[in-house]
C-alpha cells in the first residue's frame, strides 16, 4: 500500500527524527547535504546550525530550501517527509537559547531511541572544527509532504 502521509503523522517523523537532507541552490545549482537538526514543535519550525561556509553562504542569497527526512525499513516499508521553507539566521541570544534546545531535543532522540548507543551522545556532542562559533538557523516551515510505503 502507497499513500500520502497526514500532516500529523508527517511531524511526528520529524519529530522522532534528527538527521535529514538540507536541501539549497548556490546560483543555478542545487545542492543536498546531510544535517543534523531538531523540530521545534512549539514554533513549527526546524532548527540547524552550521560552521562558515558554501550553505550558509547559498542560505544567505537564497532563503528558500528544503529538508528531507526518511525513515526506511526495506525497500517495501518506508516514509518520507518534505518539509519547503525559508532560512532565517539566528543571532545573540536567540541562537544561544535555540541551539540549547537543539541539543537537550536531540539528546532525547538520543536518549529515547533503543537503536542508537549511548556514544552517539558523544559524537553528537562534538563541536564544529572552525574557530568561529558555530551559526545557528532556522527553517521556517511552509508546507511539508510525506508519503509511505508498506507491506
Amino acid at each position: 500500500m502507497r499513500r500520502n502521509l497526514e500532516e500529523k503523522e508527517s511531524i511526528e517523523l520529524l519529530k522522532n527524527s534528527y538527521i535529514g537532507s538540507l536541501a539549497y541552490i548556490m546560483g543555478a545549482t542545487p545542492y543536498i547535504v546531510p544535517i543534523t537538526y531538531y523540530y521545534d514543535s512549539a514554533n513549527h519550525t526546524i532548527t540547524g546550525y552550521s560552521a562558515i561556509g558554501h550553505k550558509l553562504d547559498a542560505m544567505r542569497k537564497n532563503p528558500s530550501v528544503a529538508l528531507g527526512v526518511n525513515l526506511i525499513d526495506s525497500v517495501a516499508n518506508w516514509q518520507s517527509v518534505q518539509v519547503h521553507g525559508t532560512f532565517e539566521e539566528l543571532e545573540g541570544i536567540d541562537a544561544k537559547q535555540t541551539l540549547h534546545e537543539f541539543s537537550v531535543g536531540v539528546k532525547g532522540i538520543l536518549n529515547h531511541n533503543k537503536k542508537n548507543k549511548a556514544r552517539f551522545i558523544s559524537e553528537f556532542s562534538a563541536k564544529i572544527e572552525s574557530e568561529a562559533p558555530p551559526v545557528v538557523f532556522r527553517i521556517k516551515i511552509g508546507d511539508i509532504v510525506g508519503k509511505l510505503r508498506k507491506n
